[in-house]
């Protein structure tokens, strides 16, 4: 046979093994996405090309004049890859742009018009009166055709993902594609150019580079997949190792049936395989030396990646940031084993849903976070189809082991940071209330002072009008720095808690005081007052504080014809309050600084009402939160939730 008939049995072989490694791959990472079934029945076209070619060529070295049912099989698995590998590729580049890329496509629809263009080939071929026998039978030219369709849609497709590549791995790939591509196209376009002039010898041999080529597409997806980690392939490792192992025991026994044939004169086919197949037996000790010293550095490469995991996984634990160390374990693991999902729970919620593999077609494992042998919380991880391997389950379990220590390690030192931060604020505060008490007492006589001489100039009946006018506006200015003056002191000051204190008498009284204001603004004040009394933990000063502050902010926010309302309730065991107006509402950048001490957005305001109202919260041991807008673009909400005193009785629930 000649030298081209044996490079395309080896073509046909080796293409069928990649495409079939592949299919397998694929099928073993399946994903609820339609770019992954697309991929899937573009890789089988191409597996059916050459598994058709494969069959052709061995009917013909077994028989030597192939059965006809052989040779129609053949053709027909052929003619079913030709005519699905044009529409296929065009729809495969568009999913991937769309769904791996995450780009918008805005002529989607013309991924099917490939897929019309088979269809009406296939119905004029049935309308010319052939069966399906007759359609489906391998046609070069037509099939020339469909490959040049194909691969100049790809090599176009090709290079403009290349150049809008977000990565490396993707460009190099895609290149590699695109290239292929170009040489495929001329090959095919050189093949029909020589089919019409009837070269056949030149047509044998670009049939042959085409084949070959052919090949390579394949190749390079296997290459970065397994490699590189294109697609996250590259993580199914117990699969890479299988199927080459499966392969090479297929290949085996094709060998052993083979030889028996050549020796079936001399020896009985059973004989011969049976002393092929029990000499492996003598391969073991070789094999074991090759693939002792791999696995060994495979095994000694993953312990290293695990380590250097916990390791790394460390260093964020000595941040003392818990929420950010688990939000970091949980990234940093899936990214190591490839996994689809990944969960910490600390503690663990029974009532939480368990974690689920994508669409429901891949594996779970659930590793528990044992201290002192209990349970503090669960590790949880997902694949997106293939089953966790061991190695990937061995080192979930180690790295649950090492989990609560970091997380002990992250929370003692956030408890150390956070103990230092506040002694240093109370240091500060302590300087801020000397200093605030010495200007005080530098600034209040002598404006007090100032004060009064004006006022005693005022009540003279012969005092010039433009006089009195300057003086009445020097007072109310020195009016305004001593409120200033006692805002300062009252913010450096400490409040004292622990007392029990009515907070709905003492919240009746404060609305009393400021509905005159809202009624000379010409705002609705609403106090919603439950039935029963609720004692708060706190003092009566820094509770006056509180709603002082917010009240005032609240009319002074809203517009004529407004409304302010203030609620008080029993809330899960706290006391509630809410203080709500219908102003303009506050921006979410300014939401983020409104207590900060000295920040205002009022011309003459001090900035320090609201930043009085955080630490006086603080103090008590409440929280207050801040919500804008409430309603149709408009308003804002601040609520607090204070503790309430022991031995209150349940009061107005909630």
């Amino acid at each position: 046979m000649p030298s081209l008939f044996y490079i395309r049995l080896i073509s046909f072989t080796a293409g069928t093994l990649v495409y079939l490694f592949l299919l397998a791959l694929i099928l073993g990472h399946r994903r609820p996405r339609f770019f992954e079934r697309i991929l899937f029945f573009l890789i089988l076209s191409l597996f059916l090309i050459y598994a058709g070619g494969l069959l052709k060529i061995n009917a013909q070295i077994a028989y030597g004049s192939p059965p006809e049912v052989t040779l129609r099989f053949a053709e027909m698995l052929e003619t079913v890859g030709v005519l699905l590998v044009f529409p296929l590729t065009v729809h495969a580049h568009f999913k991937y742009r769309e769904q791996v890329r995450g780009e918008t496509i805005a002529w989607n629809w013309v991924t099917w018009l490939p897929y019309l263009a088979v269809v009406g080939y296939v119905g004029t071929k049935a309308l010319s009166g052939g069966g399906l026998l007759d359609v489906l039978r391998f046609d070069l030219q037509n099939a020339l055709i469909a490959l040049e369709l194909a691969t100049f849609a790809t090599a176009t497709l090709d290079s403009r993902i290349a150049r809008t590549a977000r990565g490396e791995v993707e460009r190099k790939f895609f290149l590699g594609m695109e290239a292929t591509s170009w040489i495929l196209f001329a090959i095919f376009l050189t093949m029909t150019t020589t089919f019409v002039q009837g070269i056949p010898k030149a047509s044998e041999a670009l049939e042959t580079a085409g084949l070959l080529l052919g090949i390579v597409p394949g190749a390079l997806l296997l290459y970065y997949a397994v490699r590189r980690n294109f697609l996250e392939y590259g993580a199914q490792r117990n699969l890479m190792y299988a199927l080459p192992v499966t392969f090479l025991a297929l290949l085996y026994l094709a060998l052993v049936r083979r030889v028996s044939g050549w020796l079936e004169p001399v020896v009985p086919p059973e004989a011969t395989a049976a002393v092929l197949l029990f000499s492996l037996i003598f391969l073991f000790e070789p094999l074991e030396r090759v693939i002792g010293p791999a696995l060994h550095r495979r095994f000694q490469e993953g312990l290293g990646g695990v380590q250097r995991l916990s390791v790394e996984l460390q260093q964020v634990a000595r941040q003392g940031n818990v929420a950010r160390l688990v939000t970091e374990a949980e990234k940093r693991i899936r990214e190591a084993f490839g996994l689809a999902d990944v969960r910490v729970s600390m503690p663990r919620d029974a009532a939480t849903k368990p974690l689920e593999a994508p669409g429901g077609l891949g594996h779970t494992a659930a590793v528990p976070l044992l201290k002192d042998g209990q349970e503090i919380g669960l590790l949880e991880a997902s694949s997106t189809g293939s089953h966790l391997t061991g190695e990937t389950t061995a080192a979930l379990g180690f790295l649950a082991e090492q989990l609560p220590g970091m997380i002990d390690l992250a929370r003692l030192i956030e408890d150390k940071l956070r103990l230092e931060r506040e002694l240093a604020e109370r240091e500060r505060m302590a300087s801020l209330g000397q200093m605030a008490a010495n200007v005080s007492h530098n600034l209040r006589n002598p404006l007090s002072s100032m004060k009064t001489v004006l006022q005693v100039q005022l009540e003279d009946p012969d005092l010039p009008v433009n006089v009195r006018r300057d003086s009445t506006l020097v007072v109310g200015e020195i009016d305004r720095m001593s409120t200033k003056l006692t805002q300062l002191l009252r913010y450096a000051k400490p409040s004292v808690g622990g007392q029990r204190v009515a907070a709905v008498a003492l919240a009746n009284q404060t609305a009393v005081l400021f509905r005159h204001d809202a009624d000379t603004r010409n705002v609705r004040f609403e106090f919603e007052r439950p039935t029963h009394e609720i004692y708060a933990l706190a003092s009566d000063e820094a509770l006056n504080e509180i709603l002082s502050n917010l009240i005032v902010n609240a009319i002074e926010a809203q517009t004529a014809g407004g409304r302010v309302r203030l609620s008080l309730s029993r809330y899960e065991g706290r006391l509630e309050i809410v203080v709500e107006d219908g102003g303009p509402g506050i921006s979410p950048e300014l939401r983020a600084k409104i207590f900060q001490p000295y920040f205002t957005t009022k011309p003459s305001g001090t900035g320090l009402g609201l930043s009085i109202v955080a630490r006086r919260v603080e103090e008590i041991g409440g929280t207050i939160s801040c919500e804008s807008p409430v309603r149709h673009g408009k308003g804002t909400r601040f609520r607090l939730m204070l503790p309430v005193a022991e031995g209150d009785g349940e009061g107005t629930t909630k």
